[in-house]
């Protein structure tokens, strides 16, 4: 372990240099291997990898990786040999001269033959480097690369008995497909391989046909053949020229042992995109798959989850990728319809998922498929198909609701909360498919499902089971959620029929929650049926099992029917307060009560909305007052941030400026006098509570959570409120300078860029927005001198500020208290950043800053004096210095550049480049040149810009024309 270490730490001997070590033969390989398998110490197991990763490719792995795969090496030695070989082909190609390529193909042939009796994963490791080697040689030095390996393996001799050098040469073509795929050829080699290998189907396929068809073949030879023919099908080998083998695997799904590899390889021939052009091929294949019904059944009766799971793939995949070419088979349409049918069977396996049954998912995408293709025909066609498919899809709706049904109580509660997330997972699947039938089934399904419902809860003689009653209901809010149901007549029968329901279980109470929130938009246009659901839902506010589904629900109803809450306003706000004083929810359903509420209080008028403020609010403020008094420690920290929540949660939805704005038809009379005089609630509330908050901070100022909390409030406010938070804004602007002087935080900066945003342009509030933003920058500057690497989250926050004020008012950087040189610089800086959001805003702030160079005097000037070091951080970031991910960021800073200072910039670039190895050492001054001349050209076209700055960091970078670099 010592001579590793010292081999790996060697401060005079870096690791690619180990090659000078490796001629210690193969002993100190073993040593390692040894030490990698079976030394206690993980230190030792991790040295003595890391030193094999560099044995492997150094060259010396020529000599050795022959000496580990002999016989009398034990199965771990001889596989990391057999991987030495298989890198130093694959991924060192070139170091390996032409002339040998003949002598490694025979060694690597011995090497199998020796080995086809032997381990199978060093036989595999050696068919994968034969595999590669060929793939490398082909076409040009191995055109029959395939035939030979076939021919090679035929012959007799070697002592190897047949079935182990029939199962080696099985290994040796299965590898050699997947080793495509996975292979690093340059995109042009992959074209003209696959094509070589395309055409070496024809040595395969005889082969396989004949092993399959053997009566004396064994079966583990049928499962390597089916495996290698699945292999193979992944290359787009023609549906037509494997049509009898995959008949053969039809057959072999009766034998348990070759039924998962059958799957597999049938499966994976059916999915291939190709193989839609050969039609005739499928419809040979629509009886094969129907004639698997029986032994569907029969699984489906014996509880053979395998089986039914296997015999569905095979149908969905071939019903899924074919839809189309076989609907547009008329005269075939009864056996596809068959199919169609197969797959309903699947759908609705009996048993609940996941638990009993994990088939029927599978099916979903089908449904889809199928309907986009009906949809698809035109209009005459299309008719005709949804003659015979509405009544399928009716079926479907059947199948999918018994489905999503839940188990009896006892069931549900023995299931593990994995099967209980996947089973909602899946319920939320058949919703998606239940909205999107309705496109195809329209109003008439809403019709059918309301009956079903209706008979349900109208039959006294048959009690009803709960499950049966919230699948319906189920359906109805799956569509409801996402389809204007509005012009829908079932709904007032809908609406008048959930009082009906017997709610005695969490599930069925969740969802009729669902379903009324789902009915909110439908609600406003119909406020007279209000009464009926919402006495339901205030009733399951005071749940704490239906804590989601009725504050979602409360909010979305006061969100859309809130013109018409007023006479409910009263009995809402009092069952709300309940709740939150008896702490019945979680903190997050507390802030979507809170909006809610906001919403509610909206359409109220003023003193309505003052008297409900007070007393809402009032108990928060007398807890906030005795958390303020007291010493600063975690529990009253969550209190104070969670009354905080409430506060800015509140106000972010109490709105009174849209009243006439959105109220349109549906607004009380009241709302068409004039705006209220005095101030707005909110800034009411928020002026009497300000010197409770300004304490609440005086002790925790230190501490980034509740300040953010309190920029949260006023933040809220602000965006919510606009002009109308106007009285305000000197005493925010005030205590915003106060805090940041104190302890600089980026929540301070991000409330500072919304006042700037608001208000820096109104004449009366421009001197307290002045002074704040002189403030927080020279603050800010300050921290830059000591050090900014420690915040990247406030010179972000400050880089988005500065742009802001220069788009909203650059009159600001007209202020000799404004060190705007200074402020350039710490971009500059900022630039260089390694976290990607402010490297972003600081290429926003040059953007909004460079326009300005002849407006602005001071502006002008420093770029004048310093935009050069601009430019040299631009390039240095597009010379591989920063993220290819911000290229575009950057290519917009140069192209302002060149719109707002062409002069200097033709200056600046031309002295930077000449630089030698600047901004990278892999681009030529050629290169450089045509860069520069790119860019000056291009003065009106952005997207040019951002194309040519692309192009010159690859070839930076060292990625040009890489398949890397493709991909990104």
């Amino acid at each position: 372990s010592t001579h590793y270490k010292k081999l790996l730490e060697s401060p005079n001997r870096p690791i690619n240099a180990l090659s000078v070590y490796l001629t210690i033969s193969c002993f100190s390989v073993f040593q390692a291997l040894h030490q990698l398998y079976y030394d206690p110490n993980i230190e030792n197991k991790n040295l003595a990898q890391k030193w094999l990763m560099q044995a492997q490719i150094s060259p010396q792995a020529w000599q050795f990786c022959w000496a580990l795969l002999s016989p009398d090496k034990v199965p771990e030695i001889q596989y990391f040999g057999a991987s030495a070989l298989h890198t130093k082909i694959s991924r060192y190609w070139g170091d390996i001269p032409a002339e040998q390529y003949d002598t490694l193909k025979t060694q690597l042939f011995s090497q199998i033959a020796l080995f086809a009796s032997g381990s199978k994963i060093v036989l595999t490791r050696l068919c994968v480097a034969l595999a590669s080697l060929a793939l490398n040689m082909m076409p040009e030095a191995w055109p029959s690369a395939v035939s030979e390996m076939v021919r090679m393996f035929q012959e007799e001799g070697g002592g190897v008995d047949g079935r182990a050098r029939c199962l080696a040469l099985l290994e040796l073509l299965t590898v050699l497909p997947e080793e495509f795929q996975t292979s690093r050829l340059p995109q042009y080699r992959k074209g003209q391989v696959r094509g070589a290998l395309g055409r070496e189907w024809a040595a395969v396929y005889p082969l396989l046909q004949q092993l399959l068809r053997q009566p004396d073949s064994p079966a583990l030879v049928k499962a390597r053949v089916l495996k290698c023919l699945s292999s193979w099908v992944l290359l787009d080998v023609p549906l037509s020229e494997s049509e009898g083998l995959l008949e053969a695997g039809f057959a072999a799904l009766s034998d348990p042992e070759l039924f998962d590899t059958a799957v597999e390889a049938i499966v994976n021939a059916i999915s291939q995109p190709d193989s839609q052009r050969y039609v005739n091929t499928l419809l040979k294949l629509v009886p094969q798959v129907l004639q698997l019904q029986e032994q569907l059944r029969e699984a489906v009766q014996n509880g053979d989850m395998e089986t039914s799971h296997g015999i569905c793939r095979i149908a969905v995949s071939l019903g899924e990728n074919h839809s189309r070419a076989l609907l547009e088979q008329v005269e075939h349409w009864q056996s596809f319809l068959a199919l169609v049918n197969m797959i309903m069977f699947c759908t609705g396996i009996p048993g609940h998922y996941p638990v009993n049954e994990t088939t029927s998912s599978l099916t979903l995408t089908f449904w889809y498929t199928l309907q986009d293709d009906i949809m698809s025909f035109e209009a005459e066609k299309q008719a005709v198909y949804l003659q015979v498919y509405r009544p399928v899809y009716f079926q479907l709706v059947d199948v999918l609701l018994h489905k999503a049904q839940f188990p009896t109580d006892e069931e549900y509660a023995s299931w593990s909360s994995d099967e209980k997330e996947q089973f909602r997972i899946y319920r939320v699947d058949i919703s998606d498919t239940l909205m999107y039938v309705y496109e195809m089934l329209g109003a008439e399904l809403l019709s059918n499902l309301y009956d079903k419902l209706g008979r349900l809860l109208t039959n006294a003689e048959q009690p009803t089971s709960w499950q049966h009653t919230e699948a319906l209901l189920y359906g109805f809010q799956s569509i409801a959620e996402t389809i204007d149901v509005n012009y829908s007549d079932v709904i007032p029968g809908l609406i008048g029929l959930i009082p009906r329901i017997n709610i005695n279980n969490v599930q069925l109470a969740d969802t009729v929650m669902f379903t009324i929130g789902a009915l909110a938009e439908w609600l406003a246009d119909h406020p007279v049926m209000l009464s009926s659901v919402l006495p339901l839902v205030l009733q399951a506010l005071g749940n704490p099992d239906l804590s989601v589904s009725s504050v979602s629900t409360l909010k979305k109803i006061c969100r859309e029917c809130k013109y018409d809450l007023p006479p409910y306003a009263t009995n809402i706000v009092a069952v709300s307060q309940e709740v939150l004083i008896k702490q019945i929810h979680k903190t997050s359903q507390c802030m979507w009560l809170m909006q809610a509420l906001g919403f509610l209080l909206s359409a109220l008028p003023v003193e309505d909305i003052l008297r409900n403020l007070h007393s809402l609010i009032t108990p928060y403020i007398q807890q906030l007052e005795k958390l303020a008094e007291e010493t600063p420690n975690p529990s009253n920290k969550l209190a104070i941030i969670h009354i905080l929540g409430l506060l800015s949660n509140l106000f972010t939805t109490l709105d009174i400026t849209k009243q006439e704005d959105e109220s349109g038809e549906s607004a009380p009379p009241v709302k068409s006098t004039p705006p209220q005089s005095g101030p707005n609630p909110v800034v009411v509330v928020l002026q009497q509570v300000f010197a409770l908050i300004q304490t609440v901070l005086s002790k925790w100022l230190n501490d980034s959570q509740v300040v953010e909390a309190v920029c949260a409030i006023f933040e809220k406010s602000v965006k919510t409120l606009l002009h109308d938070f106007a009285p305000m804004v000197s005493q925010l602007s005030e205590m915003l300078g106060q805090m940041y002087s104190t302890i600089p935080q980026a929540s301070a900066l991000d409330l500072t860029r919304q006042m700037v945003h608001i208000f820096a342009s109104e004449t009366d509030h421009f001197p307290p927005i002045k002074a704040l933003f002189e403030l927080v920058t020279s603050v800010t500057l300050t921290i830059f001198q000591q050090g900014p690497r420690d915040h990247p989250d406030i010179v972000d926050s400050f880089m988005q500020l500065q742009a802001q004020a220069l788009k909203r008012k650059p009159d600001l950087f007209l202020s000799e208290n404004l060190d705007v040189k200074a402020v350039f610089h710490c971009g500059v800086l900022s630039l260089k950043f390694p976290e990607a959001p402010t490297v972003k805003s600081t290429c926003l702030f040059f953007t909004e800053l460079l326009p300005h160079c002849a407006d602005i005097p001071p502006v002008g000037q420093v770029v004048q004096e310093d935009g050069k070091l601009l430019l040299l951080a631009v390039l240095e970031a597009i010379g591989g210095q920063s993220s290819r991910s911000l290229m575009d960021q950057f290519a917009e800073v140069l192209f302002s550049m060149n719109k707002h200072c062409f002069g200097l910039l033709t200056v600046w670039l031309k002295e930077a480049l000449q630089s030698p190895g600047f901004p990278s050492s892999r681009v030529s001054d050629e290169q450089k040149d045509t860069f520069s001349q790119q860019v000056l050209r291009e003065r009106v076209n952005k997207r040019r810009v951002k194309d040519i700055v692309k192009e010159f960091t690859l070839v930076c970078r060292g990625l040009h024309g890489t398949e890397y670099a493709a991909e990104y």
